[in-house]
């Protein structure tokens, strides 16, 4: 298959360059078929590529009969406003993987995904469809999503089975729960990891409550901006997911995280995607992920995505990578992203024609993979000295295959991150403390953070913008015991602040609004003429008080528990995929690399041994 891909792209370049249009005289007849010159184009090309000429003939007269095609359904657009749709089925059907689908573009992604699923034998429930590297959105029209004439569309299963077990009705029902399992595996995906993405600025105490952090290529917290700090979160959230996927070969379910991800990462600022590596490894993998599924030509812009990689890999690590070893002393880990980026390159090359460039390429991914075997027994060597597989491997990369340097690097990383992971809890029960000392003083838990996060943890700068921003005092909690507002002020506190100057009824108003802080409610009423500003009195409007407990609210408790329950268990499935160690992404058998590498190689040498078979 890889190597009729690369004829035919071969094919095409030879086409271009000798501006030579199949679908017209002498390569086509009026009545559209094939034309006698096809024949002699066909044997001056297999003398130009030293191939079989009936094979170069059979090719040349696919591309043909494409065109036409092409053009047929370029003429109905025009006039009828029919858009045609190439579709990419999986790879286990034996058939035809690209198929044309003719749909009006004012239709939903929800009547195109039944479209699709009626045509090609699928259920409709069970397939995903990507468009332009984005998932097909079920309620919004094809236009709206940017879908055109002559659009690629990609089919992902969201189950794996044969044709002949849809026979089985068991087996197919065992399908249909996998399926679903697999599709709620994604909502939840999702819905973890914005909770965990949401509560990375607000958590209290992280001992108890999982949230994610973003960390420098050392470890260590970094800050991000408000208004990127989210959707980074969730693009890395979604980018683990992914890979976790990819681990397990799963890269049907992968590849629409590995998107999701890549929809994150755009919302975030060009610099800080050229300052870290997240944003090349990501792209890699969504390339990797398109190859693996036999998609490839699906990705348009792979090349776009490769070249992407590279200059992000040039400005994180510098040239020849001397940023990295400044930080790291050592770049033989980050060694494998550049293997991955060689041996997706020269795939790429082949299947778009370029021989002597795949070649290339691939000779550099097969030099890489000389230089970061890894002998097994000096794994086994690490094991006995009570080191994992992975930082075995790790390590023996970082220390040019040595055993003992090796040892003592995995030994000093991990008392460098016991001392950042030391500091790190220091910084947060710092923080929890501030929080404390600030809901002491009243204020809810929910002002205090937002305080402290506006001040850059600093307590007297935070205490300086709560007292200087009373609005801020109405941030409550969740919990509704300690939101609701005062209802009845004490007489005590209102007579304290009559005996001020202020009128009763605002004295009585403004410590409802402030639960009963007499100081609060002075300043604020000083500040305002008397009087509470016009944003607080309709919070006191607001906080009227409630209907007495009805028979439904045990009702409402039960419910709320089991949207907790739910919560917390998309929480815990993210987590699982969270590797510990924060150089997995580096981490890699090589394996399949290996096998990869020797095929395309051969392709390659097939290309310059191939001989004429007439």
């Amino acid at each position: 298959m890889a190597q009729k891909k690369y004829l035919q792209a071969k094919l095409t370049q030879f086409l271009r360059e000798d501006r030579i249009q199949l679908w017209k005289p002498p390569y086509t007849n009026e009545n559209k078929e094939v034309g006698l010159a096809l024949k002699d184009l066909a044997k001056k090309y297999s003398d130009k590529l030293e191939c079989c000429e009936n094979e170069v003939e059979k090719i040349i007269e696919e591309i043909r009969c494409k065109a036409i095609e092409r053009g047929t359904g370029n003429e109905h657009y025009k006039t009828t406003g029919i858009a045609t749709i190439e579709v990419f089925l999986p790879s286990r059907l034996k058939r035809d993987r690209k198929n044309l689908l003719e749909t009006r573009l004012h239709i939903t992604g929800r009547e195109l995904r039944s479209k699709i699923a009626e045509t090609f034998g699928f259920q409709e429930n069970y397939i995903k469809i990507v468009i332009n590297k984005k998932q097909l959105q079920l309620g919004e029209t094809l236009e709206d999503q940017g879908v055109t004439h002559n659009v690629k569309a990609m089919v992902l299963e969201l189950k794996q089975s044969e044709e002949d077990a849809r026979k089985n009705t068991q087996v197919e029902e065992e399908e249909q729960c996998e399926a679903k399992l697999k599709e709620k595996r994604i909502q939840r995906t999702k819905r973890g990891l914005e909770i965990l993405a949401e509560r990375a600025e607000m958590v209290v105490d992280p001992e108890t409550t999982p949230y994610l952090d973003i960390a420098n290529q050392t470890g260590r917290s970094i800050r991000i901006p408000p208004s990127e700090r989210k959707a980074l979160m969730l693009a890395m959230g979604y980018h683990e997911k992914g890979r976790a996927f990819l681990k397990r070969k799963e890269y049907g379910i992968a590849l629409p995280c590995l998107l999701d991800a890549d929809k994150y990462f755009c919302e975030c600022c060009r610099e800080l995607l050229d300052t870290v590596d997240n944003y090349a490894v990501l792209q890699l993998d969504i390339v990797w992920c398109y190859f693996r599924l036999g998609q490839l030509e699906c990705l348009e812009d792979a090349e776009k995505k490769l070249n992407m990689a590279q200059k992000c890999f040039k400005n994180c690590y510098g040239e020849n990578h001397q940023r990295l070893v400044h930080i790291k002393g050592n770049c033989g880990k980050e060694k494998v992203l550049f293997l991955r980026l060689y041996l997706l390159q020269g795939i790429r090359n082949y299947h778009s024609g370029n021989g002597e460039e795949a070649c290339e390429y691939l000779n550099k991914a097969r030099q890489l993979f000389k230089e970061l075997y890894i002998d097994p027994s000096k794994v086994h060597n690490l094991l006995q000295l009570g080191f994992t597989a992975q930082e075995a491997r790790l390590g023996l990369r970082a220390c040019d295959g040595n055993v003992d340097h090796a040892a003592a690097h995995i030994t000093n990383r991990r008392e460098e991150l016991d001392q950042i992971r030391k500091e790190e809890r220091e910084k947060k029960r710092r923080r929890l403390e501030n929080i404390n000392y600030l809901k002491e003083m009243g204020y809810s838990t929910h002002a205090a953070k937002q305080a402290l996060h506006q001040a850059v943890g600093n307590l007297e700068e935070a205490l300086k913008i709560l007292l200087s921003n009373p609005r801020m005092w109405l941030l409550n909690d969740s919990d509704p015991e300690t939101n609701k507002h005062q209802e009845s002020p004490s007489q005590e506190n209102i007579d304290q602040l009559v005996y001020m100057g202020f009128d009763a009824a605002a004295a009585r108003a403004a410590l409802k609004v402030f639960r009963g802080n007499v100081q609060l409610a002075a300043q604020t009423l000083a500040l305002n003429g008397g009087s509470l500003p016009p944003d607080l009195q309709l919070s006191v409007e607001d906080s009227s008080p409630s209907p007495s407990t009805s028979p439904s609210d045990s009702a409402g408790t039960s419910s709320a528990s089991t949207d907790e329950d739910m919560e917390t268990e998309a929480v815990n499935e993210i987590l699982e995929d969270i590797p510990e160690h924060e150089e997995d992404y580096l981490d890699s058998t090589l394996e399949d690399e290996e096998i990869i590498i020797a095929e395309y190689l051969s392709y390659v040498e097939n290309i310059k041994s191939a001989t004429k078979k007439n």
